[in-house]
């Protein structure tokens, strides 16, 4: 039998400070999401342009009791939709509904939501894609093996860019926001995304 082949060219997206506007407190409900402007085009773009876009996201908000995983399903279902609307696609959503204290294996900067992405779709890890606004989603690309990450100074970016500096630890691009990243990531993309 053979195994089949590997998906390419897959965009990891951060969602809160990356798709939504973040907040302190956490985005509990529907009724707190707002889009970053831009990002829903973004998606829409980065789909027609070939690319396999799945969202990467720490939910320690289930993990505290401050929403439960049925509320978070409900939100994701939304978001994807209205991606759809814009007329982009959002294939798949991992998220890890832990607290720092549990010390799990999915929670970002930890690779454990890209391994589990890699395993389900047999992911290309080299020629991914990791878009995020935390030092966290930096490191996560990094130690997962992503081909390439992007910094958006949305959200918390514009802080983990001086988090990143202290560390040493560097992006390959920094971008205004997720609209910026799609269309540098369009124009710098070498080849056919669907090949």
């Amino acid at each position: 039998m053979m195994e089949a082949p590997e998906l390419r060219n897959v965009v990891f997206l951060d969602r809160d400070g990356v798709i939504n506007e973040d907040f302190p407190g956490y985005v509990k409900n529907w009724a707190e999401v707002t889009f970053v402007p831009g990002s829903l085009e973004a998606i829409q773009r980065l789909t027609e342009a070939g690319f396999i876009l799945m969202v990467i996201t720490n939910q320690p908000a289930v993990g505290r009791g401050l929403m439960t995983r049925s509320c978070l399903d409900y939100m994701i279902a939304k978001m994807r939709q209205e991606a759809e609307h814009a007329g982009g696609r959002i294939v798949d959503v991992f998220y890890c509904p832990h607290v720092p204290a549990d010390r799990c294996g999915c929670r970002k900067p930890l690779p454990g939501l890209i391994q589990q992405a890699r395993e389900k779709y047999h992911v290309d890890l080299l020629s991914s894609v990791m878009i995020g606004d935390s030092a966290e989603d930096i490191e996560c690309a990094r130690t997962a093996g992503c081909g390439c990450s992007i910094l958006v100074r949305t959200g918390n970016g514009r802080q983990a860019e001086k988090e990143l500096a202290e560390k040493q630890v560097f992006p390959t691009w920094v971008a205004a926001d997720l609209l910026e990243a799609a269309l540098w990531m369009i124009k710098n993309h070498d080849s056919d995304p669907a090949a």
